[in-house]
């Protein structure tokens, strides 16, 4: 039996996202929708179809020595069961601890997960607010808050409870097959402009996922080369 999931992507390693050295799964759908998303690219629900199991297959040969898991998107409770199906089955393998971003308040997804019991180490919820200040470690707006959830969580994530630091906004940069460019973490704000400003002066012509309507997304945002 397989379990139906929306998928954006799965890569390793990911730096930018938690602890060490991590499997990033980016699901795919998001209802909530904050304005300023850098991720627009993940809000459709008309892509991405895929099942749990294909997932595992893909990610299995780098959880052995995965550092821990980092579950984005999209929204991850807006495929409640799914994620759910996903947490259990990284959990059988042992996979280091478990962080799961969400825009949904604590309060809304408190019994949610509850009803997981020990498959979220650590959680970010709450919706990104791009006028709100930007100052902690593991966040995109200070309003957003880090609950650590079990005692691996504890050992693992509450030293992200401090002020960012430089190092807090790097960004992983990888490659699909398609020549697109995907940019991993949690920038300053300002950084993308900034990124397109410089590649612009050098003749690149710059298309990203800001830039285009989430429902006609067929396809990842890209850096096109041509002058």
């Amino acid at each position: 039996m397989t379990t139906p999931i929306r998928l954006s992507r799965v890569h390793y390693p990911v730096t930018t996202l938690g602890p060490g050295m991590r499997v990033g799964i980016w699901l795919q759908g998001c209802s909530i929708r904050c304005p300023g998303c850098i991720s627009v690219d993940t809000w459709t629900t008309h892509m991405g179809g895929t099942t749990v199991e294909a997932i595992l297959e893909v990610a299995e040969p780098w959880l052995t020595q995965a550092d821990g898991v980092t579950v984005s998107g999209g929204e991850p409770f807006d495929q409640p069961e799914a994620l759910c199906a996903l947490l259990t089955a990284l959990q059988a393998r042992e996979c280091g601890d478990v962080l799961v971003f969400t825009g949904y308040t604590w309060e809304a997804i408190a019994g949610q997960v509850t009803a997981m019991p020990g498959l979220i180490d650590a959680l970010v919820s709450d919706p990104f607010d791009i006028d709100a200040p930007q100052t902690r470690a593991l966040r995109g707006s200070d309003n957003q808050r880090l609950h650590v959830l079990t005692p691996l969580g504890r050992a693992r994530f509450a030293a992200y409870e401090r002020p960012a630091t430089t190092a807090d906004r790097r960004l992983d940069v990888m490659f699909d097959d398609e020549g697109a460019v995907w940019l991993a973490g949690i920038p300053a704000r300002g950084d993308f402009e900034a990124l397109r400003r410089v590649l612009e002066r050098h003749g690149h012509h710059i298309l990203t996922s800001e830039d285009r309507s989430p429902f006609a997304l067929q396809q990842p945002a890209s850096v096109d080369p041509r002058p």
